[in-house]
């Protein structure tokens, strides 16, 4: 569900957040239009909106985990967090973290990777969010919703700032729910 859907629909902070992302064309491979969202976190008012937007949608739903996937869930993930009263889990890439972890590999766009959570980040019965920047296949979200559930958390609903109106991986995240603020930029839209 895009935000502009959910009662947004007109929102000039969604037209700000948008503009705020550039796109690298052909990065990290040729055909890929990188959706760049260190430019949104370069813009203080479009950062904030992004943070708050989201924020407004979780607050109230006795969320106790905001799970972010490395490495761009990261800066959203914590001050979402702490706004609405969760703790903060980092999903890392292998190796990351000390302790005892659970692991996940999943495909991507353009090849596979892996995700690792600590084994006491959740409890049973938890309730989690789990937040990143972009959905393009649904792989990396589908890898931490495994993560968490593995671990007797209940994921409420996953989060990202851009994604694909179709995202090709949908049925990959077993039908949660997917928060997706704008969608991808093409260049041409960048002129």
């Amino acid at each position: 569900m895009f935000a502009a859907e959910n009662g947004l629909k007109g929102d000039p902070r969604l037209q700000g957040i948008s503009q705020a992302i550039r796109v690298v064309p052909h990065f990290p491979k040729p055909g890929i239009m990188f959706q760049d969202i260190t430019t949104l976190l370069l813009d203080h008012k479009a950062f904030k909106d992004t943070v708050d937007i989201f924020v407004d949608r979780y607050r109230g739903m006795n969320i106790s985990v905001v799970a972010g996937v490395e490495a761009r869930g990261f800066m959203f993930g914590p001050s979402i967090a702490l706004s609405i009263g969760a703790k903060f889990v980092p999903l890392r890439k292998p190796r990351k973290l000390p302790g005892e972890v659970i692991s996940e590999a999943y495909d991507l766009e353009y090849g596979t990777d892996c995700l690792e959570m600590q084994i006491d980040a959740v409890k049973t019965g938890e309730r989690a969010l789990v937040i990143d920047d972009l959905v393009a296949t649904g792989g990396t979200l589908s890898a931490a919703i495994g993560l968490l559930e593995r671990m007797g958390a209940e994921v409420v609903e996953c989060a990202c700032v851009v994604g694909l109106r179709e995202v090709k991986g949908q049925r990959r995240l077993d039908g949660k729910p997917l928060y997706i603020l704008v969608e991808p930029r093409q260049l041409d839209e960048c002129f």
